[in-house]
């Protein structure tokens, strides 16, 4: 797959490499050597999220950060189901086919549940959890994600999106705490891999599923206690306007034993808009 005009290779320097999936080609990224440090990104992201992060580890650590199918510079199949529950069996199969172990998984937005469902898949693999805004659960009777899901995710907002790239420009522009933190140039790398509707599938079936997929998404928190004994570090943003302070607070009773950082002027991007605070926590809480 040809590189595209678009992309900054200032910005984004790495080797792409590919993994084919039932679904089509996965594009990632495998940087540097050491213990691995794996990333997994959420709508409407992809691993040019976490450059800094893996510029910055790759110096000592393995980094690997898949696009998921739809997104990035992943194949965008229009007739793939693009549900998180195949999301992660995606993903699982292509972890499994890396000689992974020892593994810190940093995740956020849905990045949460299909990463974190490897991790419940495979305990023995990971050593540390780093959360940034996400969540783990069933939010079928909370009336704050209904609302969005039904509207972003039903047919008024699947039309925005088809039409207006919605999701990948609006929405991310919405969600950061420090709107000049997403200047032009970097947006731009989140509107082009939706450069044409036919490639927003993905944009538009996950919304729909943070209700659609309840019962996938309970199955896992039901399944948490597998992660108790891991080590886990929070990473939240306070100004997201998505996953907020309840949700953090969901994470904390889970969790009790998590170290918490929270980043007062942050949003929903933390890689995005606090990248060397977050460098320094996770290279601290690894060292530990």
């Amino acid at each position: 797959m040809a590189i595209p005009e678009w992309l900054d290779r200032d910005e984004y320097p790495f080797a792409s490499h590919f993994f084919k999936t039932p679904a089509g080609n996965m594009h990632y990224v495998d940087e540097g050597a050491g213990m691995p440090i794996v990333f997994v990104h959420g709508n409407p992201s992809w691993s040019f999220e976490f450059r800094k992060l893996i510029k910055a580890f790759s110096l000592t650590n393995r980094c690997v950060a898949p696009d998921l199918i739809g997104f990035g510079l992943s194949d965008k199949p229009p007739g793939w189901s693009y549900l998180p529950e195949d999301q992660a069996k995606n993903l699982d199969l292509f972890l499994e086919s890396l000689p992974l172990e020892n593994i810190t998984l940093v995740v956020g937005d849905w990045g949460g549940p299909i990463g974190l469902s490897y991790a419940l898949n495979h305990p023995e693999k990971i050593r540390n959890i780093v959360i940034t805004n996400t969540w783990l659960w069933s939010v079928r009777s909370d009336w704050y994600f209904q609302a969005f899901s039904k509207f972003t995710g039903g047919p008024l907002g699947i039309w925005l999106i088809k039409t207006r790239n919605f999701f990948a420009d609006t929405i991310v522009r919405s969600a950061f705490g420090d709107k000049k933190k997403l200047t032009p140039k970097i947006h731009a790398h989140y509107l082009m891999p939706f450069s044409k509707p036919e490639e927003r599938k993905g944009t538009w079936v996950f919304p729909g599923q943070i209700i659609g997929s309840s019962h996938w998404l309970q199955s896992l928190w039901e399944k948490r206690e597998v992660l108790q004994k891991k080590r886990i570090l929070i990473a939240w943003g306070m100004k997201d306007i998505a996953f907020r302070k309840k949700e953090l607070t969901t994470w904390i009773t889970a969790f009790p034993k998590a170290k918490v950082v929270q980043f007062e002027d942050a949003g929903h991007f933390v890689p995005e808009e606090k990248p060397d605070e977050l460098i320094i926590e996770i290279n601290n809480f690894i060292q530990a």
